[in-house]
């Protein structure tokens, strides 16, 4: 008796060490061509429960995002900076992170650029990571060339950083979506781009990612359709109301994080702000002290 059952386990410990395990390893494509683990990178977006939408004017682009309340803990140094999605690359350039959140907590570092930039965080915030390896990027290129980087060039920049990670062991892809938009100096209109953690970088009129984010792009190509030439006021608007579109309907209200970045007005702006399920009339988002 003893020996058959040991006789079992053994088969089986054989038969579970031949049975391949596709989702073990960042470099092995299972039978159906996929890598597992670039998609639990990507579902992994929406487990903290927030939206972010973004939307490309006529001469504008605003991104937002919900923002993440700060851990219920007594011995939290509130003046620690508070848990971000957005982070400014430059004074003109900013990213978001849609996910898991971070600290920025390093230095302010300005240049004269005109590219915002939105996408996710983890662990030691992924989100912060990637801000400060942009922030170096973009300093470099300016040094470099004696012009801006390119809304276009500084998305492929990412999306090459992200497709890395996915043909090397020892490392795990970003939990970050970044989006990135601004406007390009040369042509001189705005520009809506995202890199997921595949390194895939697309074009928008408008986008959105985390958390209901499908429910939230239905909502813009309806609204949007046939009228993408939106003013700076239409563009915020829009982005607004496909975020209260998703939103739970409570009293409470939901705090946010918003970015612009305009054509005649290109300094990268953030401000916080709370928005209700059902509209308040004369609210402008923009109202009040920027962060």
């Amino acid at each position: 008796m003893s020996g058959s059952v040991g006789e079992s386990r053994s088969s089986r410990r054989r038969t579970a060490a031949k049975s391949p395990r596709y989702d073990r390893s960042i470099t092995v494509f299972s039978p159906e061509g996929r890598v597992f683990q670039v998609d639990y990178a990507r579902n992994s977006v929406k487990l903290e429960g927030i939206t972010s939408v973004a939307v490309r004017g006529a001469d504008s682009v605003c991104v937002i995002t919900q923002r993440t309340k700060a851990p219920a803990d007594p011995l939290l140094d509130t003046a620690d900076p508070p848990f971000m999605h957005l982070f400014q690359i430059t004074e003109r350039l900013g990213m978001l992170a849609t996910g898991m959140p971070g600290h920025d907590d390093t230095l302010p570092f300005y240049l004269s650029t005109s590219v915002l930039l939105t996408g996710i965080f983890v662990t030691e915030a992924d989100g912060r990571a990637l801000a400060q390896q942009a922030r170096n990027e973009a300093a470099g290129f300016r040094y470099k060339w004696g012009y801006e980087m390119p809304p276009k060039m500084l998305a492929q920049w990412l999306g090459d950083r992200a497709q890395v990670r996915t043909q090397h062991d020892g490392m795990r892809p970003y939990r970050v979506v970044a989006t990135v938009v601004g406007i390009d100096e040369e042509k001189g209109t705005p520009e809506l781009f995202t890199c997921d953690p595949a390194g895939q970088v697309l074009g928008h009129k408008a986008t959105s990612v985390g958390l209901e984010d499908q429910e939230a792009i239905e909502f813009l190509e309806e609204a949007m359709a046939g009228n993408s030439s939106l003013s700076f006021q239409e563009t915020m608007e829009m982005a607004v109301s496909a975020l209260r579109h998703v939103l739970e309907d409570n009293n409470q209200g939901h705090d946010i994080e918003v970015g612009v970045v305009r054509k005649n007005y290109p300094t990268f702006r953030t401000v916080l702000r709370r928005i209700y399920k059902n509209p308040l009339a004369g609210q402008n988002i923009l109202d009040g002290e920027g962060q």
